[in-house]
């Protein structure tokens, strides 16, 4: 996957990082001869590229026009926004993502000017808290579908609802599913006549609303 960073500052040269160690290949932008100086240390000459991140003819050096990705990671929200328009709009990049500096601004990050995806971190520690404190004990695993299904384990306490009842008659909603079952370091493939047991580690993959409900079965009485 070919990733253009617009942006050196210290996501994106982290995400540069990760990316270079995952084998993809990655072009970052910046124009702050500060920032320039300390990405030299950092990132192999090659990859970086001095400018202003909405100049035209050095989004084509880049290579614009082959990126599958455009990463926009600037301080500035104008800039951000600028150059997922530009990406989409002018050299058809088919994925646009942008880091949202000022939770205020967050209403502009849409199709309006082509970001497939906004990064708010205000909103995203918000979430976060949010389901910690509505899904107790229960553990993320992975995020899947940007977010909107995650893949959650938790642990069958004493006393809890789902306990003695079959998973076929259980109130699970239709987008949660009961992937494994996890007993006594042996994995228990889910069945309709399957009846979960205390001390059970189960695997589910579900939405937050699947993951509040799966939260409540599996809580004491």
């Amino acid at each position: 996957m070919f990733v253009i960073i617009a942006g050196g500052g210290n996501t994106g040269t982290h995400l540069a990082n990760l990316l270079l160690n995952q084998g993809h290949t990655i072009h970052v932008i910046e124009q702050r001869p500060e920032v320039l100086a300390r990405l030299h240390r950092e990132l192999p000459t090659e990859v970086i590229f001095e400018g202003t991140i909405t100049d035209p003819a050095l989004l084509e050096q880049a290579g614009i026009h082959n990126a599958d990705v455009v990463a926009a990671t600037t301080v500035g929200d104008a800039e951000n926004l600028a150059i997922c328009y530009l990406a989409r709009a002018r050299y058809k990049v088919r994925r646009t993502i942008a880091r949202i500096n000022n939770p205020r601004n967050a209403w502009l990050f849409d199709e309006k000017f082509h970001v497939d995806v906004a990064l708010n971190n205000a909103e995203i520690m918000a979430r976060l808290i949010e389901e910690e404190m509505s899904m107790g004990d229960m553990m993320t695993l992975l995020k899947l579908r940007r977010g909107e299904y995650s893949l959650v384990e938790e642990k069958i306490p004493a006393g809890a609802r789902a306990l003695g009842i079959n998973l076929m008659d259980l109130p699970l909603p239709e987008n949660c599913v009961i992937a494994a079952i996890i007993r006594q370091g042996k994995i228990v493939v889910p069945r309709g006549v399957t009846v979960f047991q205390e001390g059970d580690e189960v695997l589910a993959v579900t939405d937050s609303a699947g993951a509040k409900i799966l939260a409540d079965l599996f809580a004491p009485r």
